[in-house]
């Protein structure tokens, strides 16, 4: 159990190349950014219509792209369904639906969950223990998890969202890597029961994280209360259009399940041939735990190569998938030179 203290100051997080190129100032640039979840194949842009930038958002707009999101996620219905700006500006919401006292979060995980929860007046303790997490007035945990792809099974879920909604406690879910996950254990379909809150992220799937969109799924009153914070148009026109062609494109989205498993394997075969043993993670990111961690970050890095590690965790990283041909043949020359040095560095007797 790990109290954290000054939770609300801001965390690092991967995907910001200023920061990478003032650690390495002399890498190759551009960056081959793989510190990110996000995939590198994202849904073809298209035209937007005019009025999606020139007028406000239209009220029925946003009842559409619900009712797709609904189906996509598979929520009871729309009803269930709040849109938002990204899923990052809900957290300090969602957090705040429950009266401030003891939050606790399953770690290690996402840390800006931590973050918004402090912000929302709680004392935030990150468990390591599933079953720790029925003590809390706000549980909070990532499934699949990030950065280890952790999951947890949706009876044990059901079980927890009991135990809490009993005493007015609450469970927040985010299954922002859910696209990619084993979808029994989604808890989308149970949010009408109360005291559940599910968060989907459109960015990472999609591979737009730009458009920032993002949704909330509770049972009705919740969505009335969220929704109520937003306030109007809290969804840009373009965001909107985006979601309603993307959510209702399914057989985009199954193909590109197939496609980001087989990109995931390629990964795995790729790091096995210089002896790096893949931990976990989902078929968006690998996660690697070894004790050269820092040492292949900072000479990837060096090549321009920007992988995520845990300033807190040395010996962890997570491996975003290169998207083209040429990012692959980069990401396995900086390897090759990681261990060529790593062969040729003097040995201890």
């Amino acid at each position: 159990m790990k109290l954290l203290s000054g939770a609300i100051a801001a965390v690092d997080h991967g995907g910001s190349l200023g920061r990478a190129s003032a650690l390495f100032p002399h890498a190759p640039q551009p960056f081959l950014d793989l510190s990110t979840g996000i995939n590198p194949h994202s849904y073809p842009l298209f035209d937007l219509p005019a009025t999606a930038l020139s007028r406000l958002p239209e009220a029925g707009r946003l009842r559409e792209l619900a009712e797709i999101a609904a189906n996509a996620y598979g929520a009871q219905s729309a009803a269930h369904i709040v849109a938002a700006p990204g899923t990052q500006i809900l957290l300090p919401r969602v957090a705040s639906l429950v009266r401030p006292g003891k939050a606790l979060v399953l770690g290690p995980t996402y840390a800006e969950h931590a973050r918004a929860a402090a912000i929302a007046g709680h004392a935030v303790v990150e468990v390591r223990d599933f079953d720790a997490l029925a003590d809390a007035d706000l549980a909070v945990l990532v499934n699949p998890n990030n950065p280890d792809g952790r999951v947890i099974e949706r009876d044990r879920l059901v079980g927890l969202a009991a135990r809490l909604r009993a005493k007015g406690g609450l469970l927040v879910v985010d299954e922002a890597f859910m696209d990619v996950g084993p979808i029994e254990h989604s808890l989308a379909g149970d949010v009408g029961e109360g005291g559940i809150v599910v968060l989907r992220s459109f960015g990472k799937f999609f591979g737009l994280a730009g458009v920032r969109l993002g949704f909330a799924l509770a049972d009705q009153l919740t969505t009335e209360r969220l929704e109520a914070q937003l306030g109007p148009w809290a969804v840009a026109g373009p965001a909107l259009e985006y979601g309603i062609r993307a959510l209702a494109d399914a057989k985009w989205q199954g193909g590109m399940r197939q496609r980001l498993a087989a990109d995931a394997k390629r990964l795995d075969e790729l790091l096995s041939r210089f002896d790096i043993a893949v931990a976990g993670g989902t078929s968006l990111f690998r996660y690697l735990s070894f004790p050269d961690a820092q040492s292949l970050f900072s000479a990837l890095g060096e090549r321009g190569v920007l992988l995520r590690h845990f300033a807190d965790r040395p010996q962890v990283l997570r491996v975003g998938l290169p998207g083209s041909e040429e990012d692959w043949q980069r990401l396995e020359s900086a390897l090759a030179a990681w261990a060529s040095r790593r062969e040729d560095a003097p040995r201890e007797c």
